[in-house]
């Protein structure tokens, strides 16, 4: 809507697309708040009373900086990010649900192992749901989800990397998402044909004959 790409919009900016939409008579539901739109524990516990405020039910703290030269934080600033984010969420007069994020996989460290600890680290910090976008496969999300008590997250919309809903609860998935939901909403036909593949048949071979992010963001600079 603002011509912006990923990660690029401001706190404010996000705050009011979700205004907007809760102002429309719709669930603004979930929201992804990235880092937190700050470094501290307490921007990312703003981050969510200022979401809560403009009717939102949910949203994320997430582990990467945004920082190319550093893009992770190190595990216990991670966690004491999610504390916070946690205890505000959880002070709220209704209920919200905080997801903890880890970005390894997005960021140039896949490695399965500190994954599952920084996963682990925000459980024990009181995420209510954890999620580490781009596993490679059904065994290492099966490695995940067995290393974990809360629910796990798993979003679909990466080629090579997308699964079956069905093969995502076999392996343990309590909750998936498309990469970004508005790129299967009508009115568009192709987005429409995917929503239907979705929703009928749970499968996203769409994805397939889709543009990936790094090509349609290279393709808006042409």
């Amino acid at each position: 809507m603002l011509g912006k790409r990923d990660g690029r919009v401001s706190r404010e900016e996000a705050l009011a697309n979700a205004r907007a939409i809760r102002r429309s008579g719709r669930s603004a539901g979930d929201r992804r708040s990235r880092e937190g739109f700050g470094d501290s524990p307490d921007a990312a516990a703003e981050t969510i009373r200022q979401a809560a405020g403009v009717g939102l039910v949910g949203g994320s703290i997430e582990d990467a900086t945004g920082n190319k030269d550093a893009p992770l934080y190190d595990l216990e600033t991670a966690a004491v990010r999610v504390k916070a984010a946690v205890h505000a969420a959880h002070s709220l007069s209704f209920p919200f649900v905080l997801t903890a994020r880890a970005e390894g996989f997005l960021r140039g460290r896949p490695d399965l192992d500190d994954v599952i600890k920084r996963l682990q680290a925000f459980e024990a910090a009181g995420a209510d749901v954890l999620f580490a976008p781009g596993l490679p496969d059904l065994a290492a999300i099966k490695k995940v989800t067995g290393a974990l008590k809360k629910p796990f997250n798993f979003m679909v919309g990466i080629k090579g990397r997308s699964f079956s809903t069905a093969e995502l609860e076999a392996a343990g998935v309590k909750r998936n998402q498309p990469r970004d939901p508005r790129s299967i909403a009508p009115p568009c036909p192709a987005c429409s044909t995917a929503a239907k593949e979705v929703k009928d048949k749970g499968t996203f071979t769409y994805l397939d004959r889709a543009m990936s992010t790094p090509d349609l963001n290279a393709f808006m600079k042409e």
